[in-house]
């Protein structure tokens, strides 16, 4: 082989420097030291070709919508028959997105399985787990292993992993749009604790109660699908669902973000006074509906929550939402939860008694003792100046006014209330009055903060008052 003569190679040397001097000052900022692994990136920036801009195009992610959610809910066969019209309330055949996971496969009875339902699976057989025998409460394993198999089902394009049970009932456009103010791509566990002091006490003030649902962002559904069995082997005596989950996370350092639009109903009796002085929060969830008395009266509990769920697809931000204003007037107060109960009182009380929620329910453990609750209560009173004309949402219907599209919701009295007229001077008995509308324009933003504020209009003698909804102004602040 013959070799280059020595004016050639000095050339050769000479343009191979030059090159990679150029290179140099092209690629490289002084002011910074790359690594080899910057090489790429660098180049990209330098001569971005069309298929490279394509590909390192920084566009914002669109907004979190119902498509980005899969709901994981946890069944029982022996349970499914009356339970499942629960489910059938809210979910969206294909809209929804999500799996019930049974004990065991659907009888015949429930077959061909109902698209009004989430598509069915069956858990997976733990008995052939290692552990199996050691496992103090393997139905608490099956229902905490949910999320696993949740996401081993492998849907595309997920933000959200929703875990409940299947008498949970959600309010699904303010899920998806409570859940669009987090960045789903960290570690998000968002839910909320018991009502009940002793039920946090015996677990976690921390934990998600999962009857109310939780929500885990997809990293983090990931990160708890890769070391849940082992966590699984860590803690095999615990017997609740929700605390081993809660105890997983805490070891991955993962912490509770609290959202109190989840309500885990861990209550006995008519949970109607709790409902009526709704936190202002949007409604979210409600859990252990077969544990309480139907939310309204004169109806079954599946038919109850079928009559909420009208006035929560009429307008979803405003359900429940409590909103207080007075009747000067005829010394009247009146406090109304949106598409479920209006309360009259026959005098002037203010805001800060009108949102604590009348005690008409009891604690689920009939071993507790005070403080029973994680919120104040008001007991209820036959003081005729405290107690409450109760009235419940009956029907609704479209409107429009010289402001655009509105809705008419009404609400009728209950009962009577057994009570003579508020004694002091200037004060009007309500007792004759058995229908309240209330006039309400387009949704309510889900801000927090955002409320409504309220004009009573009633004319002396008649047996219906309406209650129009309007902006906050400056002097509302006041009771």
């Amino acid at each position: 082989m013959g070799t280059l003569p020595l004016g050639a190679l000095w050339k050769s040397l000479a343009i191979s420097g030059l090159f990679l001097f150029f290179f140099y000052i092209v690629l490289f900022d002084t002011h910074h030291h790359y690594q080899p692994s910057d090489l790429l990136e660098t180049f990209k920036q330098k001569w971005p070709s069309s298929t490279l801009l394509a590909n390192t195009s920084s566009t914002s992610p669109t907004p979190t919508n119902i498509s980005h959610l899969v709901f994981g809910i946890v069944g029982s066969m022996n349970t499914w028959k009356h339970k499942r019209f629960y489910s059938q309330a809210w979910w969206r055949p294909n809209i929804t997105r999500g799996y019930l996971f049974l004990d065991r496969a659907p009888t015949n009875e429930f077959l061909p399985w109902s698209s009004s339902s989430p598509p069915f699976r069956v858990n997976e057989n733990i008995t052939t787990k290692r552990l199996y025998p050691k496992f103090l409460s393997p139905t608490q394993v099956r229902i905490v292993r949910t999320i696993l198999e949740t996401f081993r089902e492998g849907d595309e394009d997920v933000r959200w992993y929703v875990m409940a049970d299947d008498d949970t009932v959600f309010v699904v456009d303010n899920l998806v749009e409570v859940l669009k103010k987090y960045d789903h791509t960290k570690y998000h566990y968002i839910g909320t604790s018991s009502e009940c002091v002793k039920s946090n006490f015996d677990f976690s003030f921390e934990m998600a109660f999962g009857g109310a649902g939780y929500a885990l962002s997809y990293p983090l559904a990931a990160l708890v699908a890769s070391k849940l069995d082992g966590c699984l082997e860590r803690y095999p005596n615990l017997w609740v669902s929700d605390f081993t989950l809660y105890s997983c996370l805490a070891d991955l350092g993962v912490a509770l973000t609290r959202n109190n639009g989840f309500h885990q109903i861990d209550l006995h009796g008519d949970i109607s006074g709790l409902l009526s002085a709704h936190p202002q929060s949007p409604f979210l969830s409600l859990h252990h509906i077969d544990t309480v008395d139907p939310i309204f009266p004169k109806m079954t509990r599946a038919d109850s929550i079928n009559h909420l769920m009208k006035a929560a697809k009429a307008d979803h931000s405003r359900v429940l939402q409590q909103t207080i204003c007075h009747h000067r007037p005829t010394n009247w107060s009146f406090s109304v939860s949106w598409g479920y109960s209006a309360h009259i009182y026959e005098a002037i009380l203010p805001r800060s008694i009108l949102r604590r929620p009348l005690e008409t329910f009891r604690a689920w453990q009939r071993s507790a003792r005070p403080p029973f609750y994680m919120f104040n209560t008001r007991w209820p009173t036959k003081n005729p100046c405290e107690a409450p004309h109760v009235f419940f949402f009956d029907s609704m219907q479209e409107d429009a006014d010289d402001e655009g599209k509105r809705v008419v919701t009404n609400y009728v009295r209950a009962s009577s209330r057994g009570l003579p007229a508020c004694s002091p001077s200037g004060n009007h008995s309500a007792d004759h009055i058995d229908r309240i509308r209330v006039f309400s324009p387009a949704k309510l933003p889900l801000e927090a903060g955002a409320r409504d504020c309220c004009d009573v209009i009633y004319a002396g003698g008649m047996n219906t008052t309406e209650v129009r909804y309007r902006a906050c102004m400056k002097d509302d602040v006041t009771a």
